[in-house]
């Protein structure tokens, strides 16, 4: 996938297929008065990580396969600040064998272009072997109403 325009707008929250508030927390903003960079891939996580234990694919204590993330980025537009709420929208840009492309967009109040968008990459492994294995069937059924049609954030 080619990596797109960084002069490009950010993205809007019609490209997601699905979109949750979170709330922002006196921790995440560092001494420059915004939310420090490292707090948007908590969010990435959490986001992902939510829908998975929704749709009961994800059992952190009995899972058959772990996601690993073996890629991550962000880019940022506008900053965030405590205690502002943000909406994270969520899309799959790509389901391949073994592995998932997330893409994650951060909207704050009412705006409709993120301010930030993001993604990473999961590899699916056995939680023993570390070894990458085939996403199951189940785990496609159960994620594709997330499948982009817009392309990919960065």
């Amino acid at each position: 996938m080619p990596l797109a325009d960084p002069r490009k707008i950010a993205f809007v929250r019609s490209d997601y297929a699905l979109v949750e508030p979170l709330s922002t927390r006196w921790a995440d903003n560092d001494v420059y008065g915004h939310i420090n960079n490292v707090i948007y891939y908590a969010w990435f996580d959490t986001a992902v990580n939510r829908v998975l234990m929704a749709r009961g694919l994800l059992d952190p204590n009995g899972s058959t396969a772990i996601g690993l993330v073996v890629e991550s980025g962000c880019r940022y537009h506008r900053a965030l600040a405590f205690p502002q709420p943000v909406d994270l929208g969520l899309r799959i840009a790509r389901l391949g064998n073994s592995s998932i492309r997330w893409e994650i967009g951060v909207f704050s109040d009412d705006a409709p272009e993120a301010a930030a968008d993001g993604h990473f990459v999961h590899v699916n492994v056995d939680p023993t072997t570390r070894r990458p294995q085939p996403l199951p069937d189940t785990w496609r059924a159960k994620l594709s109403d997330l499948l982009s049609t817009t392309g990919g954030a960065l």
